[in-house]
């Protein structure tokens, strides 16, 4: 537990001391990952198995018919 004590610790104050300029850095990536893995998820990427087949069985049956395909 010493461990992740100091670890968390580490991170902390190295967060805590950060410039303005450094936290406004901070601030736009977690808003551009943010944006890449929520957003673009969503909007671009629907789950198109769940959509077009009802079960499991069937999801199988579709990805193991592309993924053996020779075409």
């Amino acid at each position: 537990m010493n461990v992740f004590k100091r670890t968390f610790r580490f991170y902390y104050d190295g967060f805590s001391n950060l410039p303005r300029w450094g936290k406004q850095v901070w601030l736009v990536i977690l808003i551009k990952l943010f944006i890449m893995f929520i957003i673009l998820k969503i909007f671009f990427f629907p789950n198109f198995l769940k959509t077009n087949f009802n079960n499991d069985s069937d999801r199988s049956n579709h990805v193991l018919e592309n993924l053996t395909n020779i075409n």
